[in-house]
């Protein structure tokens, strides 16, 4: 599922599109869902910034929850990908109006501070928290739901930061303070979802995984 060239299109900013698509995964998976990777992303140089916080947070949780009932036919799991960020303090009543679901509020909040950085990381700190709070609803239905926190990882969203005039050179600075010496490669993040949709992580629920180089462990040791 993409925004262009996938076997299901969808324009996950808006309602209407993630209807389409809920709509069309159920024609194509009648019987259910082994597994959801709600992966769809907006970095922080994405203009204007309310697009972010109406892909990374209402995209993602419309998607895993309109497919909930497909995911418990087949008492499959759910990866939400977060990001090291999340931690980052953000505007309050921004994450309030997240995890409210009050999508045109969160928006013109979003759009009233005009950070990207900030819609970006409180995006993904509400979509982790909102995964927290559901983990315990979605296994009462046979469904394990987790969350993956990559850090910086070479992708094309990576490639647009990095060419942005203003947040080019403070992006690739950070990159250069991975303390394993590189940055985060797809197959990184790809590998980490394969063992959480597999039966091998069959006691992992709720939790979230940084797969970030050692990043969060060196800028917060003492919070886990």
């Amino acid at each position: 599922m993409d925004v262009k060239d996938a076997e299901v299109e969808a324009d996950l900013s808006r309602r209407e599109g993630c209807d389409a698509a809920l709509e069309r995964l159920a024609e194509l998976a009648p019987d259910g869902l082994d597994g959801l990777v709600a992966c769809a992303g907006l970095g922080p140089a994405t203009r204007p910034v309310s697009l972010i916080t109406r892909v990374n947070f209402f995209g993602a949780q419309r998607l895993v929850d309109g497919a909930r009932r497909l995911v418990a036919n087949k008492k499959g799991a759910v990866v939400v990908i977060s990001s090291n960020s999340a931690p980052m303090d953000c505007d309050q009543s921004y994450i309030d109006a997240l995890l409210a679901l009050d999508e045109e509020r969160a928006c013109s909040i979003a759009e009233e501070i005009g950070d990207g950085h900030n819609a970006y990381a409180g995006s993904k700190q509400a979509i982790t928290r909102w995964m927290r709070r559901e983990a315990a609803a979605y296994a009462a239905e046979g469904i394990r739901m987790n969350a993956i926190a990559p850090g910086i990882t070479r992708t094309a969203m990576t490639d647009s930061v990095y060419a942005d005039a203003e947040l080019g050179p403070a992006i690739k600075e950070f990159g250069e303070t991975v303390p394993v010496g590189r940055l985060g490669q797809p197959d990184d993040i790809a590998s980490a979802a394969c063992f959480l949709l597999s039966d091998e992580a069959s006691f992992a629920c709720g939790s979230v995984f940084f797969i970030d180089g050692g990043h969060d462990a060196m800028l917060r040791p003492d919070e886990f």
